[in-house]
């Protein structure tokens, strides 16, 4: 029986990624050469989605617990995989992240935050009554800093990002003391002058440019001006669908990634940007209603973590185009074009339901 599977949460993925596959049509338009295929872009996201569905079934099917049994394994491959792109990864802008399979660019950062949450998830399980003092968590701490590790030398600072995200909101739910999260926040913000000399010069560029977008506005200001204005000229109900000046004629720089909520804002304006957010609300809500409900800890922990990550990516995407956050090159969740982003956050939302399916005993 399937009766404890989350229908809602279902419909609202649904809904999200076929909103994201009309958006992502309207953004690519002015991308197409002459006498290409107008949706290529939507096709192939529509293939990943079709593979992602799959995915998800497979995780669905297996239960969780049964999962995490292969926790150390999964985190095995996982180093492996961030190990493969230093040494295979094709450049992309200045980024080494994807290894090509020539019908697939892969990028294993992404799943690393899947593989994270099932082994965190096992590690914390086991332990959590176990870390009473600040020193109790170090184990804990070198198991998130390795692949955090491999993946800054991608360069890969958003992703890593979202791993500490990650662990910070499962840290929290496993009991582990408040002020033991504080010291470690304080730690942080007292490493950031020592990691500045760590960043490549575009990441340093561009939290300068958060700072003030002026200061470099034909360079790496112009992104977020560029989406700002998009964003803005919006106004109530939009452009327009395929209307959008800013999208159309291609001021929008990587609108049907990074700043594909830039367009939902030009073409659908404050309403559908609203629908948007409302949706990812529901999903948000959703999650967050699974990990309360769920059997075990084990459960709880594997529901927050992908709860953690999807907040995270959604506050940081669509703060970063509305000029709130820096850019960071994080996707907007189950709706920015990309095969890796979009399979990875399936195989979350398979967890969430997973774990919510499991709330009794039943038969599948």
């Amino acid at each position: 029986m399937l009766k404890n599977l989350d229908f809602i949460l279902i419909l609202t993925v649904a809904i999200i990624m076929v909103m994201s596959l009309v958006v992502i049509a309207s953004a690519t338009q002015a991308n197409i050469g002459e006498g290409a295929d107008p949706y290529y872009y939507v096709k192939r996201q529509g293939l990943v989605i079709c593979a992602g569905l799959v995915a998800l079934v497979v995780f669905l099917a297996l239960d969780y617990h049964t999962l995490v049994q292969y926790a150390n394994y999964i985190y095995a491959a996982n180093l492996g995989l961030l190990l493969a792109v230093l040494a295979l990864a094709k450049d992309v802008k200045g980024a080494g992240r994807w290894i090509d399979l020539g019908f697939f660019r892969l990028q294993p950062s992404e799943f690393a935050k899947i593989f994270l949450i099932i082994t965190l998830a096992n590690y914390l399980a086991n332990t959590a009554g176990e870390m009473e003092k600040l020193s109790d968590l170090f184990p804990l701490l070198l198991h998130v800093a390795v692949p955090m590790l491999l993946i800054m030398l991608q360069p890969d600072l958003g992703t890593a990002l979202v791993l500490l995200a990650i662990l910070m909101g499962m840290m929290f739910v496993a009991g582990i003391k408040i002020q033991h999260l504080l010291t470690l926040v304080l730690a942080g913000v007292a490493a950031l002058p020592f990691l500045w000399n760590f960043l490549k010069d575009y990441q340093k560029i561009r939290l300068l440019v958060f700072l003030d977008p002026s200061i470099d506005p034909t360079g790496s200001g112009y992104h977020v001006i560029q989406s700002m204005i998009a964003i803005g000229s919006g106004r109530l109900t939009g452009q327009g669908l395929f209307a959008g000046p800013q999208n159309q004629l291609n001021f929008l720089p990587e609108q049907h990634t990074d700043f594909i909520f830039s367009v939902v804002g030009e073409e659908m304006g404050f309403v559908g940007a609203s629908l948007l957010l409302l949706l990812y609300f529901i999903l948000i809500y959703r999650g967050i209603h699974i990990a309360l409900h769920a059997r075990d800890l084990l459960g709880t922990l594997l529901a927050v973590g992908v709860v953690s990550m999807l907040v995270f990516q959604i506050l940081v995407n669509v703060g970063m185009t509305i000029g709130i956050m820096p850019v960071t090159g994080i996707p907007l969740p189950l709706f920015s074009y990309g095969g890796s982003s979009l399979l990875s956050t399936l195989l979350g939302i398979g967890l969430l339901l997973n774990v919510g399916m499991r709330r009794q005993k039943i038969l599948f």
